[in-house]
């Protein structure tokens, strides 16, 4: 029985020998890249396990935001991926810098294949440790208004209002316009417009749309909110109740509640809100006493 596990050994031992190619020199077998594939999973998983413990449970107990949490994971997670890569190719036996040579030789031909990949990799390491957005950070890009879930290497992860998710290239966020309502403070100043029939009392109205400021619980008191009278439309004045609210992702809810508040308020107060009103002149046709004496001598 030792006998055959003995030549069972010496028989897997001569297979993981095989030499399969070999790079500057440097043989490369069966057992070296079986080693190899076997450390480089184990610290790709290792990567991702401290990304998650450091999220989750370690960070969390530090007085930092979402965001910087989520880039100080996520850049342990990359440190332990190179760190393992370098120590997986040392089981290959190969020279990194005969690597290097190869990789390089490979670099011109493909180069130009993966400029988008590349560029987009620098854009998300430039949104890493720049930080123009965050993740939790309410973005538009474009047409596309979101939460951001998550930023990887390649792409960023935005979770619309319809709770619709789109992927982002990185390159967006660096080379084009990004709106970030959330970046470094989360109030925003609502502006709500109204029109007023001009036969309104003007004081009752700015009392009207005052109150309505102050009897909301989610407007803030500082910045203290502002009425302003801003045009003489064609049918009404045109008045502008300027609110702040500590959180933007909630201004289109507070927008409903204090329109909704206007309008009771205005009923309460016999406030009129105009319909659009336009003027019809209708002319009837006069004949000119000289054409019409000409008309008559014809006939």
């Amino acid at each position: 029985m030792d006998a055959e596990f003995q030549e069972i050994l010496e028989k897997a031992k001569e297979i993981l020998s095989i030499e399969l190619f070999s790079i500057q020199g440097d043989p490369i077998t069966i057992g070296s890249i079986i080693i190899f594939l076997f450390f480089l999973i184990g610290f790709l998983v290792l990567g991702s396990i401290t990304r998650r413990v450091l999220q989750t449970r370690f960070l969390k107990k530090f007085n930092i935001d979402s965001g910087l949490q989520f880039t100080l994971a996520r850049v342990a997670q990359y440190i332990i991926v190179i760190i393992g890569v370098l120590i997986s190719f040392q089981f290959l036996e190969i020279d990194l810098t005969s690597l290097a040579v190869v990789f390089g030789l490979l670099s011109v031909g493909i180069g130009f294949g993966l400029q988008n990949i590349t560029a987009n990799f620098i854009s998300g390491l430039i949104i890493m440790f720049e930080r123009p957005i965050s993740v939790g950070d309410r973005v538009q890009v474009g047409d596309k208004e979101g939460d951001v879930t998550e930023i990887s290497i390649r792409s960023t992860m935005i979770r619309t209002l319809n709770n619709i998710s789109i992927i982002v290239p990185n390159t967006e966020f660096v080379e084009n316009d990004v709106v970030n309502f959330s970046h470094g403070d989360t109030t925003f100043r609502l502006d709500i417009e109204v029109g007023v029939s001009y036969s309104s009392d003007l004081d009752t109205v700015l009392k009207a749309l005052n109150e309505v400021a102050e009897e909301h619980s989610k407007v803030m008191d500082i910045p203290k909110h502002q009425v302003h009278l801003t045009n003489f439309g064609d049918s009404s004045w045109d008045m502008q109740l300027r609110v702040w609210i500590p959180n933007v992702k909630e201004r289109y809810i507070l927008r409903n509640e204090i329109n909704q508040a206007i309008v009771r308020k205005f009923k309460e107060y016999k406030i009129e809100i105009p319909f659009p009103q336009r003027d019809l002149h209708l002319r009837t046709s006069v004949t000119h006493p000289e054409e019409k004496s000409e008309s008559e001598s014809e006939k």
